[in-house]
């Protein structure tokens, strides 16, 4: 832990909000993170109280810092890093929803075709 600010791409790192640190960096990189309402550099050094607004597939999180580290722990130690903010909760469960809906209108194939099916549509394909 660190006195009193941490590098926010450690620190998202260390949040689990990015797998690795690279991912992190190129976040941040991509604009797709904010600290205080301004688009952040990797170096950018966050202190408790802060407010982080991240942008992560399409889920949008608005976070309050509450916590530093920058090391990556276990997930329950993660969680109390941070808090969200109740409207970044409910716009995401909200998003969540949808996709989950839209996954149900159009299904993905339970797994990749092999060597016969391939063979049987190109068959059908061909004598159409």
């Amino acid at each position: 832990m660190s006195d009193d600010a941490v590098r926010i791409d450690k620190w998202l790192w260390a949040a689990r909000f990015f797998k690795t640190r690279r991912l992190a960096t190129e976040a941040i990189n991509g604009g797709k993170v904010e600290v205080n309402g301004t688009r952040a550099k990797p170096a950018k050094m966050v202190r408790v109280g802060d407010r982080v607004h991240v942008r992560k597939d399409a889920l949008d999180y608005e976070l309050m810092v509450q916590g530093l580290s920058d090391k990556r722990g276990p997930a329950s130690v993660a969680r109390t890093l941070y808090s969200e903010t109740e409207e970044s909760q409910a716009r995401r469960e909200q998003v969540q929803a949808q996709l989950k809906a839209q996954a149900v209108a159009f299904p993905q194939p339970k797994r990749r075709p092999d060597k016969h099916d391939r063979k049987r549509l190109a068959d059908f394909k061909r004598h159409d």
